[in-house]
């Protein structure tokens, strides 16, 4: 009934909390467009080809945790903006005389640059990324690209510039006004979980701004709030991103 219907899906695992599905559904009936958008749940990245050949109307995909790095070689080319961070989270699929290529790009750095602008403040020129993920690469490319100087903190120090959880103390808090939470620690249905950072070391300069947005106020935003840091979650960016990806698969580039 829908052969000529163009597809676009959301490939990651798990996909429970999936903001893009009902995102691209409400925008396809708004605007009268003849397109799909489903889920694709892959427990392993192996089976992306089994994917791509068992759809061909596939026209876009979405990439999230945790496959925004892991499918970057099943791709034919890949965005420069994309290659340096290191991490997809679009794919457009490109008709080349017959042959479907694969592009990716990164949108997620457009989302979070043109969300957090416009709070950000002279003396917000050094960052805190809390997780090492594919979004947590996105983030860091941002920031770099507004001038300000980013630090990873994660788990385990894979490298020399990353700081632990643990390291963090007063002077670090103080001298970083931007705090990025890229993990998942809040996120739906584990809302009792946050980022284990010293928030009493918190002012009201800081902003610290949640890539989550389900729930809408996460732990870590709260725990902020109660020490006068500014907060943001990430409705606006996942909106932002999702505006960006259209344009890249409706567009004649790329």
């Amino acid at each position: 009934m829908h052969d000529n219907r163009k597809i676009y899906g959301l490939i990651g695992f798990p996909l429970g909390h999936s903001f893009s599905k009902d995102f691209f559904a409400r925008k396809f009936r708004d605007e009268n467009i003849n397109a799909e958008y489903r889920n694709f749940p892959l427990e392993n990245i192996s089976q992306f080809c089994s994917l791509i050949a068992g759809e061909e109307n596939l026209r876009g995909l979405n990439v999230t945790i945790p496959y925004k790095s892991a499918v970057i070689p099943y791709l034919h080319s890949i965005d420069p903006i994309a290659e340096k961070i290191g991490a997809v989270n679009v794919i457009k699929f490109h008709n080349d005389n017959g042959i479907i290529k694969l592009n990716g790009f990164n949108s997620d750095v457009i989302g979070f640059t043109n969300s957090i602008k416009p709070l950000l403040k002279p003396d917000h020129d050094k960052a805190l990324v809390l997780g090492a993920g594919g979004a947590s690469k996105a983030v860091v490319f941002g920031l770099k690209s507004m001038g300000i100087v980013p630090t990873i903190v994660s788990r385990s120090k894979t490298t020399s510039d990353y700081l632990t959880y643990h390291e963090l103390d007063k002077e670090i808090i103080k001298n970083h006004k931007i705090i990025v939470n890229t993990t998942p620690l809040g996120m739906f249905p584990k809302i009792d979980e946050s980022p284990d950072i010293p928030y009493r070391f918190l002012t009201e300069n800081h902003l610290c701004y949640d890539l989550i947005y389900n729930p809408e106020e996460t732990l870590f935003m709260k725990k902020a709030q109660s020490f006068g840091a500014q907060t943001k979650n990430g409705l606006e960016m996942l909106i932002l991103q999702a505006l960006a990806a259209w344009d890249i698969w409706t567009n004649k580039t790329g």
